[in-house]
């Protein structure tokens, strides 16, 4: 832990989690590029977002050189969005196609020194086996593993809801883990969405504890509705103090539906907006 978080905590400030605004789902209310610098004047110490492919990777890198904020984590492209494709990891007959997207990720992750990326699932195609899609998942975030660990970038997985995403194929933390088990990936780690896990399994803060060396990443949002912390049935003051509680020293990224007026879902973050400018400059 930096120097400065530790005097943050000895002087009684909030010195965790440490918060990023998701840019894809935050901000909506502005173009793309201009949420970078809205993240920055709300306060958080870092960025992420979901897709960045639509925009050239130097647009990019300038609006997070403009804004000054690291960016940590993006996702691998997910296909053809509009015809419900979410990630590539799992289809048979397409593994050329996803080391394409292999390496397209790890480019614009290079572009802005990105050190995560979140590997795609995929939708569960109608009639095929689990073990058959299990065993091409495998093969793949080995590929993708291998890739990124030349540049220094961790690899992730992440469960999510089936409400949210039907016939996503990877929807529980003990999947993810036997996944990530039997890949045998020294850079792959886990992606744990308290929205989707809330509503796939419960039992937040135990499966958080259990799994806590596996966790490269926390994402946070409100359910029902995806809205920001403090909307719905999550306690979020405590899983917040739970993650600190247990030792989590990396980002939690706020990735929660602001369509219009993100200033006024900020309430919640305001008691850790002074801890976030402290993280931003350690």
């Amino acid at each position: 832990m930096s120097g400065a978080r530790i005097n943050a905590r000895k002087e009684g400030a909030i010195a965790m989690p440490r918060f990023a605004a998701n840019i894809s789902t935050m901000y909506g209310e502005m173009k793309f590029l201009e949420r970078f610098a809205a993240a920055a004047a709300s306060g958080f110490g870092a960025v992420e977002y979901q897709f960045p492919y639509a925009f050239d990777p130097r647009d990019v890198a300038a609006a997070v050189r403009e804004c000054r904020l690291p960016v940590i984590l993006h996702n691998t492209p997910p296909g053809d969005f509009e015809k419900g494709e979410r990630g590539l990891g799992i289809l048979p007959g397409r593994q050329a196609e996803f080391r394409d997207q292999v390496t397209q990720a790890i480019d614009y992750a290079r572009a802005v020194d990105c050190k995560k990326i979140h590997v795609m699932a995929g939708i569960w195609p109608p009639g095929a086996a689990e073990e058959d899609l299990t065993r091409i998942f495998v093969e793949n975030l080995r590929h993708a593993g291998r890739e990124a660990a030349k540049v220094g970038i961790d690899i992730l997985i992440e469960p999510l809801n089936r409400v949210s995403v039907p016939n996503y194929f990877l929807v529980k933390s003990k999947q993810a883990i036997r996944i990530m088990d039997e890949a045998k990936v020294p850079n792959l780690y886990l992606q744990y969405d308290v929205f989707h896990m809330q509503i796939m399994e419960g039992n937040l803060a135990p499966t958080m504890e259990r799994h806590l060396k596996r966790i490269g990443h926390i994402q946070v949002a409100d359910t029902p509705g995806r809205r920001e912390p403090g909307t719905g049935e999550i306690s979020f003051p405590f899983i917040f103090a739970h993650i600190d509680r247990i030792g989590y020293d990396g980002w939690v990224g706020a990735e929660y539906n602001s369509a219009t007026d993100t200033k006024a879902t900020l309430g919640w973050f305001q008691p850790y907006r002074g801890a976030a400018t402290l993280q931003r400059v350690s």
